[in-house]
């Protein structure tokens, strides 16, 4: 259970002109196993966290989203207070910046409950701090993710992962404060709807950073089992479950069984075939669902692929489409385009 914490002020100005600047901003704090507040000069006061976790503001801040695609965009700012213990340090090390990148990844995955729901677009120099641009594709995961940031336990993971993978003392002091456009939420963290609400009205304003983009592809290279010698596979073709297929451009008949089974998964597969085809970047697959939502699942999948196919010609292959499934863990909906029979 979180405790009431205590607001005291100070005020705080950046040294340079960072992508998003803070001159005089609420800081939220983690000291060993406390979570307060830091702002401008002004008056002390204290607040029931419970709030955060009653029953109307879950039930508000998620139908008042339900008739529009959700998503939206906030900037997490992290110091560490420990002297010598520069966050910003780790992130400018050529070999610090995966361990940084590393542990915020987890903390994350801790305070979002779980991989899906979210993306980091961007890590920047925001001198004492370093920012992190989050972009949020589900209310959910945002609504869990305020909870935890309110109650401190955001902090505290932070604490955990930061003191094991960069060598920090156990229990480290770690700062933060969460922006989502010109409102600092840290202001409003008693009504969950409002901070929804002032995230989902900031839409992102780029593409995930090649940077991030490159990071997390040394995380996941970093779980994976030891390399085996890769069977030879012959051109034009590409492999899946140690057997080889044929890698033929996508056809009309792809598109149509690829859309009557795909059901509600349709935007995880594009989310994984985005990153190599530019015609589903950015908001192009929330635009797909919103455009064909009364058409339902079947069509939304329908327009996902023939985009991909629209877009990418001939290069737009069986392939990569068996490679996105299984990124995105649908081992059987590949069995099905593959047309491979179930196990007895």
């Amino acid at each position: 259970m979180c405790r009431s914490r205590t607001f005291h002020q100070s005020a705080r100005e950046t040294r340079r002109s960072p992508p998003i600047t803070i001159h005089s901003v609420l800081t939220r704090s983690y000291r060993s196993d406390k979570a307060f507040y830091v702002g401008t000069k002004g008056s002390r006061g204290v607040w029931d966290a419970q709030v955060m976790g009653s029953t109307e503001y879950t039930k508000m801040a998620v139908n008042s989203t339900n008739d529009r695609v959700w998503s939206g965009c906030a900037v997490l700012f992290l110091r560490c207070c420990n002297p010598g213990s520069d966050l910003l340090t780790f992130y400018k090390d050529k070999h610090g910046k995966f361990s940084m990148f590393k542990v915020i990844k987890l903390t994350l995955t801790d305070v979002a409950g779980g991989l899906d729901g979210y993306e980091i677009l961007k890590l920047h120099d925001a001198d004492p701090f370093l920012g992190v641009e989050l972009k949020f594709m589900d209310a959910l995961p945002c609504k869990r993710f305020l909870d935890s940031y309110a109650c401190g336990s955001l902090l505290q993971f932070l604490s955990q992962h930061a003191s094991r993978l960069l060598t920090l003392p156990d229990g480290v002091d770690m700062e933060a404060v969460l922006k989502a456009g010109a409102h600092i939420l840290d202001h409003d963290l008693k009504n969950t709807e409002l901070c929804l609400q002032h995230i989902y009205q900031s839409q992102p304003v780029r593409l995930r950073d090649d940077e991030v983009t490159q990071l997390e592809q040394q995380l996941q290279n970093s779980y994976a089992p030891p390399a085996q010698t890769p069977q030879e596979v012959p051109k034009n073709c590409f492999l899946f479950q140690k057997h080889v297929f044929d890698d033929r451009p996508l056809t009309s008949a792809d598109q149509q069984r690829f859309a009557a089974h795909v059901g509600r998964d349709w935007k995880r597969v594009g989310r994984a075939l985005q990153k190599n085809c530019r015609a589903l970047k950015g908001t192009a697959i929330d635009n797909l669902a919103y455009e064909y939502e009364r058409e339902g699942l079947y069509e939304q999948a329908y327009q996902l692929l023939g985009r991909f196919i629209q877009s990418e010609g001939r290069s737009a292959r069986l392939g990569r489409l068996i490679s996105a499934l299984e990124e995105s863990k649908l081992t059987n909906m590949a069995e099905i385009m593959l047309d491979i029979q179930p196990r007895e």
